[in-house]
């Protein structure tokens, strides 16, 4: 029997969200979007809408018996060949795979709002997983959005990163309780930052020497190439 995620039961929620935002037009998203803060000035930027799709997650493929492609097909209407493509192997046996495919519809339609009021938002919601299963979404039902999934693919989340390749990085955020340290091998630390307390609305920028073991930050959501 396919267990649903903790993460589904809330996508479900925003699903219901998004139909009735749906009904009220351009002046319901756009008044929505008024009253959005810009996703940079908070220590965790949130995509457009809250993380939530319906069931099943689009974060991973079933671990149980699936559907066979052979019988991939909507109650009414069809399924393009891209949509199937996507649906392969991700449809749990007994579940409707329209279902299936809202939920990885729901990313891309997160995806693509959030971009539209802040790029950098979607990037980071991409990289740290907050906008589940995009890749997969964005490579086979949205490819418009490729652009962000390119630019994600660059980046990493805070925390602990192991090795990473010595140069400038910029967070996607622009907390002042952002902050971040390179160390050695040995432990020592090679740089950290910033170096004196960010104003709110300062750009912060890490600059990760050669020869660093570890670069961990706190506070930063996620780090791009600057």
């Amino acid at each position: 029997m396919y267990r649903r995620s903790a993460a589904a039961a809330v996508l479900l929620a925003a699903a219901l969200t998004l139909t009735a935002c749906s009904s009220g037009g351009d002046k319901a998203e756009s008044a929505a979007a008024a009253k959005a803060k810009p996703p940079a000035s908070s220590a965790v930027p949130d995509p457009a809408d809250t993380p939530a799709t319906t069931d099943p997650s689009p974060e991973a493929k079933p671990s149980g018996p699936v559907v066979p492609d052979s019988k991939l097909t909507p109650k009414t209407g069809s399924f393009t060949a891209q949509e199937k493509k996507y649906l392969s192997g991700r449809v749990p046996e007994k579940m409707d795979p329209a279902a299936v495919l809202q939920s990885g519809q729901e990313s891309c339609q997160r995806v693509q709002r959030t971009a539209k009021r802040d790029k950098d938002a979607a990037t980071g919601a991409v990289i740290t997983g907050e906008i589940a299963g995009a890749k997969d979404a964005i490579n086979l039902l949205c490819p418009e959005q490729k652009p962000i999934l390119a630019a994600a693919e660059k980046g990493f989340p805070e925390g602990p990163r192991t090795s990473p390749a010595p140069g400038t990085y910029r967070a996607l955020t622009q907390a002042p309780n952002c902050t971040w340290e390179a160390k050695g091998k040995d432990g020592s630390i090679l740089a950290s930052g910033p170096e004196t307390p960010p104003k709110a609305g300062d750009k912060i920028t890490a600059a990760v020497p050669a020869g660093t073991a570890e670069f961990n930050s706190t506070g930063c959501y996620a780090w791009l190439p600057a």
